[in-house]
């Protein structure tokens, strides 16, 4: 956190109207030249229960929410639980004013709908206000609202007041409402906007503070994205064209921008009755000939391990995404956490042979989604996009360049009808799709589409001779599982030629070193930056090649430093697990910085986790992360 960056938060209710202020608000500080990183914070219901948005806006390119934040907007929550639930829930009318003060930052503004919030409910209010120099707004948007005939435009209210006091200029939100709201809604909006900047300017000294918002400029044109968007977007670019799904929180964002997608471009969208289906349907339509998906989340996903072993066996492309939330069983929905690694790993029956990914920002969401795409076909073999709620929700500008890539619709290793006229066939006439003596001895025989002459063969989850026929003979089980088996040497050969998937930060010569996967890269790296400018010497690997894991590059970055912090959202250290199984040493060497309390980490959580557990050696319990040490220590 600096002085020249803006991190406002809004909060409400769900239901309130606080996802969609915010993405716009957010895109209108993009479109006014800053770099802008938000991150989501809901319950999981579909009305009532707190909720926030913060927004960080800054000059300088942005990679991580911050910590804490400047600027709070309380809106209170309409829908609150009666108040006779109190014993379980507390006031949750007044929770998005009382439950964001702890992480507001000395000197910080609050407005607040006194129309719905009465801050003397709040023990010590006052108290807290004056010791840490805040300045407080309570402004009756609600009223005000009302009079413009829409409750809901208190939030519309919010932001102008926001934007006086932090001295926005209101073109930019003008602009962006007039792109997004219907003419009927339109001119009330913008004049309740003017009325609240106006009010707050005249009747307050906005000047008493120091929050204000910084001035950028962008060198090209922006847009404003999700790791959601940047999966589903790069689906369709990688050429698929048909999906089926149930909805699951937080999957169920990428399913819903595929759907509204898919028909425009002759594709296909299928809701299902439960995720087997769904993994089936998807399975079937790329066994047809389509490039297909489908995906879940936690509890779905495991639904999912019957038709990823047919996948497997049968040796059919198919993507699947793999949302994570914080488990087991329901466990918290709407909160972040990486504690589906192993489950996304090792699910199916005997040996597994899958391609994983893990994207750690939203431009590795894209260009990782067509990879997966790309290796899934060519290779016929199941590839697995995994991520969780914190990737899949925030939104951050993104130059649109990034995406000016070609569509790719190729089927990968399939044949020509002519091409499968000089293939090997057994004495029926049956194609041999399961030949032992692949073309290129990378483990993959060319496959035909049902429908091609002279390309019939039988596809079974049962072992299977070249045809297809179930066959138990101990020497083609051989062949045909060291033929599966060999098609990740070579996609790790592939992989290790691109050289793009996994990210190096800092110092080349640093003493120290992060080990991170997923949507925590981000965070680690603003964490470097900030111990590097201190004076610490450190650099960091985000890894998003799962499997087949980057055994020589990951051993390259250990051996490099003296220790490494694996830092990652879940209690068990599954991916230090997976990276001492895969490199089998070193185990003296890494430690683990773990969160898991269903918030992402902050990159004080690093900075600290570091300083005292590494550099001071001084381990001591902390309520937001857990440190465990290496092995032997």
């Amino acid at each position: 956190m600096t002085n020249d960056e803006l991190i406002w938060r809004i909060a409400g209710g769900s239901g309130d109207g606080i996802a969609s202020t915010s993405q716009n608000f957010a895109k209108a500080l993009m479109r006014s030249g800053l770099n802008v990183f938000t991150h989501r914070h809901y319950p999981s219901r579909i009305r009532g229960g707190h909720t926030y948005t913060e927004i960080r806006a800054s000059a300088d390119p942005v990679k991580s929410r911050g910590d804490g934040y400047n600027f709070l907007l309380a809106l209170g929550d309409s829908f609150a639980r009666n108040p006779q639930q109190n014993a379980y829930y507390g006031n949750e009318e007044i929770k998005p004013l009382s439950e964001n003060l702890d992480e507001l930052h000395e000197g910080g503004v609050i407005i607040y709908d006194s129309g719905l919030l009465d801050a003397s409910e709040i023990e010590d209010f006052d108290e807290r206000v004056e010791e840490n120099n805040w300045h407080v707004y309570d402004l009756d948007l609600r009223t005000m609202a009302r009079e413009h005939g829409r409750e809901v435009m208190r939030n519309t209210a919010g932001v102008g007041a926001t934007c006086a006091l932090a001295d926005i200029d209101l073109e930019w939100i003008e602009e962006l409402m007039t792109d997004a709201m219907p003419e009927k809604i339109l001119e009330p909006n913008l004049e309740i906007l003017h009325e609240a900047y106006d009010m707050v300017e005249e009747e307050y000294d906005v000047d008493a503070h120091d929050v204000k918002i910084p001035e950028g400029e962008h060198d090209e044109e922006q847009v404003l994205m999700s790791g959601s968007d940047a999966i589903a977007y790069g689906a369709i670019d990688e050429g698929c064209r048909f999906i089926a799904g149930y909805p699951m929180t937080p999957w169920t964002e990428v399913f819903t921008i595929m759907t509204q997608n898919l028909p425009e471009l002759g594709g296909i969208s299928e809701q299902v009755e439960d995720e087997i289906a769904a993994a089936a349907l998807a399975l079937g339509a790329s066994h047809a000939g389509v490039k297909a998906m489908s995906g879940s989340s936690g509890g779905g996903f495991a639904l999912m391990s019957e038709p990823l072993g047919l996948a497997e066996m049968t040796e059919t492309p198919v993507v699947l995404v793999e949302a994570m939330r914080a488990g087991p069983s329901t466990g918290m929905p709407t909160k972040p956490e990486q504690g589906d690694l192993e489950h996304v790993l090792y699910t199916s029956q005997g040996d597994s042979h899958r391609i994983v990914f893990a994207p750690g920002t939203v431009t590795e969401a894209y260009t990782q989604t067509r990879k997966a795409f790309k290796i899934a076909y060519e290779y016929q073999i199941p590839s697995i996009v995994l991520y969780d709620q914190k990737l899949g929700g925030e939104l951050v500008n993104v130059p649109a360049s990034h995406f000016d890539e070609d569509p790719n619709p190729s089927l990968g290793s399939t044949l020509t009808e002519e091409e499968i006229a000089d293939a090997p066939h057994d004495e029926s006439g049956k194609f041999s799709r399961f030949r032992y003596d692949t073309p290129e001895d990378n483990g993959v025989a060319p496959r035909s589409i049902p429908g091609q002459k002279g390309g019939r063969f039988l596809a079974t989850g049962n072992e299977h001779m070249p045809e297809g026929h179930i066959s138990e003979s101990p020497e083609n089980r051989v062949f045909q599982m060291d033929k599966r088996m060999r098609k990740l040497e070579a996609i790790r050969e592939e992989l290790d030629g691109d050289g793009v998937n996994n990210t190096l930060h800092g110092e080349e010569d640093a003493q120290y070193g992060f080990l991170t996967f997923g949507s925590s890269q981000g965070t680690v790296e603003e964490a470097v930056d900030r111990l590097n400018d201190a004076g610490h010497s450190v650099k960091s690997l985000g890894v998003s090649e799962m499997a087949p894991y980057p055994v020589e590059q990951v051993k390259e970055f250990i051996e490099s430093v003296d220790e490494v912090l694996v830092v990652e959202m879940n209690a068990s250290a599954q991916f230090r697990g997976l990276t001492q199984k895969e490199i089998g040493q070193y185990g003296e060497k890494l430690s683990s910085l773990l969160k898991y309390n269903g918030n992402p980490f902050e990159p004080e959580d690093i900075v600290e986790g570091f300083e005292v557990n590494i550099v001071e050696n001084d381990d001591h319990p902390h309520t937001r992360t857990k440190f465990v040490p290496a092995a032997g220590d």
